[in-house]
């Protein structure tokens, strides 16, 4: 290993980066080296910006991949290097802005009809139930169920937070059923691997399987549930602060994109017309 990459790993531990974050950021600046066949204290901001170009355009990356790289070399030369340089010279691709894809709860339990394994199933459902993302479903452990005050906890999720969400009677249910079946010892959902819990990578797979069994039209992945876990709490009238909390959202303003996505929303939200006194209201005649 060089010096110039243990010095940016333990720059990144010292800011308490996550694992998989760090692993990321080695990567992309890997592979900006490689690009070059020269080491990055001999490249500068114009090779920064013509390595991003040829992600861009010639490699026809998303911007999503590219912004990661963007953010990989400017912790490089900004944080371990020190040097001098503003947001301003790492200019980040624009990302269009897509609304995410919704189940109706209709798809939702015919998705789940679909999932074969008890195992697969329960995670899914967990996914969906409480509103977890893919890592912080394969990472439980039992004991991060509270069946007396009906929560599960998340440890360390996005950002590196605990919070609490909530634990439905219906999806207690579903996970003492699993419980029974595999007897876990430590992780709620293990793999394969002993003393390991189920990969990411497993449970996705596990869900593409399961949208194509049910012929659904939709694309479904477990952050597909994630937002209709949301989603569905807003139509049902939850306080878009309480969603905020229960998806672990930093910022209101991420948690009110659901608003763009129900229409349910739009369609039940009274115009300040409708409010007006009928009889000082002209008419057209």
């Amino acid at each position: 290993m060089t010096p110039l990459r243990q010095r940016m790993i333990d720059d990144m531990q010292l800011r308490n980066l996550a694992p998989a974050t760090q692993r990321n950021y080695i990567h992309h600046v890997a592979r900006f080296a490689s690009y070059y066949g020269l080491s990055p204290e001999k490249l500068d901001l114009e090779d920064i910006r013509q390595f991003h170009l040829y992600l861009l355009n010639d490699r026809k990356y998303s911007p999503e991949a590219v912004n990661q790289s963007v953010s990989a070399v400017k912790f490089l030369y900004r944080e371990t290097w020190e040097m001098p340089w503003s947001d301003e010279h790492f200019p980040r691709a624009r990302r269009p802005h897509k609304l995410p894809i919704v189940l109706s709860p209709e798809e939702v339990v015919q998705f789940f009809d679909h999932v074969p394994s008890l195992g697969y199933r329960a995670a899914l459902m967990t996914c969906y139930g409480a509103g977890l993302r893919v890592s912080e479903a394969v990472a439980l452990k039992i004991t991060d169920i509270d069946s007396k005050r009906m929560l599960l906890r998340v440890e360390q999720g996005k950002g590196r937070k605990d919070r609490y969400t909530m634990l439905s009677p219906r999806l207690l249910e579903v996970l003492r059923t699993w419980f029974r079946a595999a007897r876990p010892e430590h992780w709620l959902f293990p793999g394969w691997r002993t003393g390991r819990h189920l990969t990411a990578a497993s449970l996705q797979t596990a869900c593409r399987d399961a949208c194509l069994r049910s012929h659904l039209a939709k694309r479904i992945t477990v952050h597909t549930l994630r937002h209709s876990f949301a989603t569905h709490l807003l139509e049902n009238g939850t306080d878009i602060r309480v969603i905020q909390v229960l998806l672990g959202h930093s910022q209101i303003t991420t948690t009110a994109h659901y608003t763009r996505v129900s229409p349910q929303i739009v369609s039940g939200t009274m115009s300040p017309l409708d409010r007006l006194d009928p009889r000082r209201t002209p008419v057209c005649k």
